[in-house]
């Protein structure tokens, strides 16, 4: 059953390829449109449906997303969404389901060119880019970040791991960029996410794709970061997210 799946995947990962890239090429110039006409609402809304589309993308492959909200999230205050990564389709539905929290990310800075769309998106969407390897420009980056998330009372999305986990498995999180945030925002909101099965739809490597994944992403209760030391609030997070692990 598994091989015949396997020889399956091969001519419906090409078409799903197809219409993926044909999406961010599409809406590369619907994005830089909204941007230079319609300024930040009009290019977020774009990059919204951009991400309802690559939801959509991914039905090709008989897979689906789902997005369960524990409690209510507050959109007058910033919000710090901490999750697991588990791959490429743990980011469309945070951004499409979180759309109201103006979910801004984390990334590496190799992400930042040379992706249309996405990396047009995370060079002028409101997210940073960073240098794994300096420290310290990282860290000052991060608390920029921090400081705009209070300004503008939008959300930011981190993946402690670092890299994504290609089995599933939690990673140990880094806790520094993240212990910072913390500091630099005493009045937000963490809300640790919880992401499964997106790692499976890549279990064979980049092509071909897995078919029939159900990615399962849960935002647990929100945690005031006002009520714990950063130390022990990483534990906390990481703790919560790891626990509803699959």
């Amino acid at each position: 059953m598994k091989t015949f799946e396997k020889l399956l995947s091969y001519p419906i990962s090409i078409i799903y390829y197809i219409f993926f890239f044909l999406t961010l090429l599409i809406f590369h110039g619907i994005q830089w449109i909204c941007l230079k006409v319609g300024g930040y609402h009009a290019h977020k809304k774009s990059v919204d449906i951009l991400n309802f589309f690559l939801l959509r993308c991914l039905n090709l492959l008989g897979g689906r997303t789902s997005f369960e909200k524990t409690h209510e999230i507050p959109r007058d205050r910033p919000i710090i969404f901490v999750a697991n990564h588990q791959g490429m389709y743990d980011i469309p539905p945070i951004i499409w389901h979180l759309r109201d929290h103006h979910p801004k990310f984390v990334s590496k800075k190799e992400l930042g060119k040379g992706i249309p769309s996405i990396s047009f998106n995370l060079r002028h969407g409101g997210s940073i880019l960073i240098d794994r390897r300096n420290a310290r420009e990282s860290l000052l980056k991060i608390s920029q970040f921090a400081a705009y998330l209070n300004k503008t009372k939008r959300s930011g999305v981190i993946f402690p791991e670092g890299t994504r986990s290609r089995t599933g498995k939690p990673k140990k999180f880094a806790v520094q960029g993240l212990q910072l945030l913390f500091k630099k925002m005493p009045e937000a909101l963490v809300v640790p996410v919880s992401i499964n099965n997106s790692w499976k739809i890549f279990k064979y490597g980049s092509f071909p794709l897995g078919l029939g994944v159900h990615v399962q992403c849960k935002a647990h209760k929100p945690i005031a970061v006002k009520d714990h030391d950063p130390e022990s609030l990483v534990a906390i997070v990481e703790r919560t997210i790891t626990a509803d692990i699959r």
